[in-house]
């Protein structure tokens, strides 16, 4: 990306690492800071001078705590279009979209940067089980070496500080504890197909008013919709699609899961396995610089495979469980979209919750530890 465009743009949740990982990435770029609230009110005073400092390129951490840069930006990436000059990192989704698409289009290459994945956690020598890796999640404040605070009380302060900050910034909110709620609710919802009616009615709130706090959840990399994979693709967009956190440990907190062992018999084990797949298999096509192209199949029987994608002409499907032994009744879904799918379709893959992974004659199947791991 460095080598094709002028501008960078890092957008992920709050506390993923974008600041860290340009800092790593481009360590000869200055660092500027624009939640400082000094640097800011430069940036925002005079910022044709402010930008003449940076003349040479920089890192600008939270750009869209000052939109109008991005539009004499756009003159400054033009007048010298070296590539890879300025890196723009920022956690709300709305604001620095906008910007992008009013002043920089076509000279920004857009990256999205989701918490650690499972390979990036093992090669760090990361949680050993299970429901420690479902519990903790892959935020990198958890899993670092100098400190580790507890999950619980991690976690409450990033709600405390994303609901103070983004939906006070985003929506006007009357009682933020009906947004809080709503955030439970949506935990509740993860792995389910969404019904809009069913959740405003459970939080007290209309269908629209449901419908924009959703969408200010996705901006914020919080939540994701999966759509249902149809050939017809004017169906994927009026079909109900599902519902997933792109954290298991925000999921788990939400929850109010209060330890790792809890998973164990937790009636949403399932789906905070499944949303975990999910996940986690959007971290790995976000990686590769792929578009988050994912869908689910369910057919007028109600048999479901839970994750379909599209690679080298192939139909791709995964059957998540999180059961540890192998069953092979579970691939009773996937060997029928198998058969609706035709010539077109790949040999499906199991997820599941045990160690090993190992073929079959119609399937592959996948350990747990293994997911991230070529197929």
């Amino acid at each position: 990306m460095a080598r094709g465009f002028p501008v960078l743009a890092i957008t992920g949740p709050r506390q993923s690492g974008k600041t860290t990982l340009a800092r790593l990435a481009f360590p000869e770029l200055p660092y500027v800071n624009l939640e400082d609230p000094d640097t800011r009110g430069l940036a925002l005073a005079d910022p044709r001078r402010f930008l003449q400092r940076h003349a040479a390129g920089a890192v600008f951490d939270e750009v869209q705590r000052a939109p109008a840069l991005m539009s004499y930006l756009l003159g400054v990436a033009d007048a010298a279009p070296a590539m890879g000059r300025f890196v723009l990192t920022g956690s709300q989704q709305f604001g620095l979209m906008d910007g992008i698409g009013q002043s920089l289009a076509g000279r920004v290459g857009l990256l999205t940067l989701l918490p650690l994945s499972q390979p990036e956690l093992a090669a760090a020598g990361g949680t050993t089980t299970l429901e420690q890796r479902l519990w903790h999640g892959g935020y990198p404040a958890l899993h670092a070496e100098h400190r580790q605070p507890e999950p619980a009380h991690w976690f409450a302060a990033y709600v405390a500080t994303y609901v103070e900050r983004d939906v006070r910034q985003l929506l006007n909110v009357g009682n933020l504890r009906t947004f809080q709620r709503f955030l439970a609710m949506c935990a509740a919802r993860s792995g389910q197909l969404l019904n809009l009616n069913s959740l405003a009615g459970d939080c007290g709130i209309s269908q629209p008013t449901a419908r924009q706090w959703l969408t200010v959840l996705q901006a914020s990399h919080l939540v994701a919709l999966v759509p249902p994979y149809h050939r017809n693709f004017g169906k994927r967009l009026v079909k109900a699609p599902k519902l997933y956190f792109l954290d298991t440990g925000l999921l788990c907190h939400l929850l109010r899961m209060a330890s790792a062992e809890d998973l164990q018999v937790h009636a949403a084990r399932g789906a905070v396995f499944e949303t975990w797949v999910v996940s986690e298999t959007l971290k790995h096509r976000y990686n590769l610089g792929l578009a988050p192209d994912l869908y689910f199949w369910r057919d007028n029987h109600g048999l479901e495979v839970d994750l379909v994608f599209e690679h080298a002409g192939q139909l791709h499907g995964v059957e998540c469980k999180s059961g540890t032994t192998y069953v092979d009744e579970w691939l009773e879904p996937a060997r029928r979209f198998c058969r609706v799918v035709g010539a077109d379709a790949a040999a499906p893959v199991l997820m599941y919750g045990g160690e090993d992974s190992f073929e079959r004659a119609d399937h592959h199947v996948q350990g747990w530890r293994d997911l991230g791991a070529p197929v």
